[in-house]
């Protein structure tokens, strides 16, 4: 009794400790995942300094001019660079190479106080080349439109000359109506004379022979009646000779 009283508590020992034990476990692995996150800010943190330096240097770079340089190449190869472009793009591009090398030859121009005047001048010919650079993409911008205006034109043009064909096409077509319309009305009149000619023949030759027939009757009747006169005037000479 004794002994089986002993385990049971043994066993109510053991299930109160494994609660607590996966909770340590739980504990050291959420300490282990936060030390991991831990290195792995701190290792983004430094390599973020580590970059941000770089950059840093990389630019004090592209700053720095050696001495001696000869300072006023850089205005030429900007007016170079404006003269080639033939978009506001390439433009913008050649101010863009003028306004880097103004802030180089700034930072030269506390490191190399002999060149200074050399240095002043060729800040003051790229500040000249943005300057020019904005004239010329308001003149790219008026020659584009005038490029416009000019295809435009041209466009106008061709409509005018396909307006000016379209009617001239319609003018041959109505005087070639004009001449199939003459033709018609000769050919009809021509008809219509020979119609009437023809009737006027027919038209003389029945009144012709009307008047021949009535010329036959006239004289038919004529001798009809002289016959019968003279028969009248003989029948009573005859009857005064039989009386005698």
């Amino acid at each position: 009794m004794s002994a089986m009283s002993v385990q049971g508590v043994a066993g109510t020992a053991n299930q109160q400790a494994q609660p607590g034990a996966e909770q340590a476990e739980q504990q050291a692995d959420l300490l282990e995942q936060a030390r991991q996150e831990q290195e792995v800010r701190s290792q983004s943190l430094s390599e973020m300094i580590r970059e941000g330096q770089k950059k840093a240097e990389a630019q004090r770079d592209a700053l720095k001019i050696p001495k001696n340089t000869r300072y006023g190449d850089a205005p030429l190869e900007a007016y170079a660079r404006l003269a080639r472009a033939k978009t506001k793009m390439q433009v913008n591009s050649a101010t863009g190479y003028a306004r880097q090398k103004i802030a180089q030859l700034k930072s030269a121009l506390r490191t190399d106080s002999d060149n200074a005047i050399r240095i002043k001048g060729s800040i003051r010919q790229l500040e000249k080349a943005i300057s020019r650079g904005a004239k010329k993409k308001r003149e790219l911008d008026r020659e584009r439109l005038a490029e416009l205006r000019k295809a435009r034109s041209e466009e106008q043009r061709k409509r005018e000359e396909l307006e000016q064909r379209r009617r001239k096409t319609q003018r041959m077509i109505r005087e070639a109506g004009y001449l199939r319309e003459a033709e018609i009305s000769d050919r009809q009149a021509t008809q219509l004379t020979a119609t009437q000619m023809e009737l006027r023949q027919q038209a003389q030759q029945l009144a012709n022979s009307s008047a021949a027939s009535a010329k036959a009757a006239a004289q038919q009747y004529t001798a009809t009646a002289s016959a019968a006169m003279s028969a009248e005037i003989a029948a009573p000479e005859a009857g005064l000779n039989l009386e005698g």
